[in-house]
């Protein structure tokens, strides 16, 4: 017997930073199983391919930008009737030496990142929770678990929004309306190419850590895996963390934290990025 369409289950589906990356594939994922996205991007005009196809409909977005960001989704969600499914996926990197990096880059990571993705998860959990239907998915990241060498904003905000989505979960147990925090490892996009990179110089360490990273993500799995994972998520209509990537990132990794010691575990990470 195949599986059930999502379709079936939600109809209309919002996804932030769809143009590139995990965000497009989730949007393409919902595409083929017939439900109707609007996807979001700073330039509309960079989801004109997607904008082409049945069911899609391209909204311009800027989430640095909270209030307004908030009320581009409340426009959308009005005509699209209401969103079933909401993916919170939208982000960038940071890569620099913490104390090096003059702060207004951090604070301003961690204000987009996690700030405005929480003031969209509440815009968005307001409907649901009206009708008593829907998901909303908070993309975090391994990072939340396993810290990124040089990237403290970014674990702070991945690690805040799955503190988020593990209180929701609690919040809105018994109801209709299921929280997923998804988390992915390394996956072979374009997330490197775009890292914001502050000015000055690069310690060796720093370098050495930059090489690994580069080489983790070219050599991570498809986007579609990562979409495929959700897609298996969202058929189980229950919330909970899904951890998706290369096997010892998204299995071994975790299995080791568990029952593993805190100090075995920075060792582990020390290794993975040549520190």
């Amino acid at each position: 017997m195949s599986a059930t369409p999502l379709q079936a289950i939600y109809r209309t589906a919002f996804v932030t930073g769809a143009s590139t990356g995990l965000g497009r594939a989730f949007a393409e994922m919902l595409l083929g199983e017939g439900v109707k996205v609007w996807g979001t991007a700073r330039d509309s005009a960079r989801l004109a391919d997607l904008a082409a196809r049945p069911g899609f409909t391209a909204v311009a977005l800027e989430l640095g930008d909270g209030p307004r960001a908030v009320a581009a989704f409340r426009e959308a969600e009005a005509a699209a009737g209401g969103f079933d499914l909401v993916i919170n996926n939208a982000g960038y990197g940071a890569f620099g030496d913490f104390t090096a990096t003059d702060f207004s880059v951090w604070q301003e990571q961690i204000a987009v990142m996690l700030v405005n993705t929480a003031r969209l998860a509440q815009a968005a959990l307001a409907g649901m929770r009206a009708r008593n239907h829907g998901a909303l998915v908070n993309v975090s990241s391994l990072a939340a678990e396993f810290p990124l060498p040089f990237q403290s904003a970014y674990n702070i905000t991945k690690a805040g929004l799955t503190a988020l989505s593990e209180s929701l979960m609690v919040e809105y147990a018994g109801t209709g309306v299921i929280i997923l925090d998804l988390r992915p490892g390394d996956y072979r996009t374009d997330f490197e190419g775009s890292m914001r990179r502050p000015p000055g110089p690069a310690s060796a360490a720093m370098n050495r850590a930059w090489a690994a990273f580069a080489r983790l993500m070219a050599s991570g799995p498809a986007p579609a895996h990562a979409a495929a994972a959700l897609r298996r998520a969202l058929r189980r209509r229950r919330s909970g963390t899904v951890r998706c990537g290369r096997f010892f990132q998204a299995v071994v990794a975790p299995f080791i934290t568990r029952f593993g010691s805190l100090a075995l575990k920075r060792r582990i990470q020390a290794r993975y990025f040549d520190l």
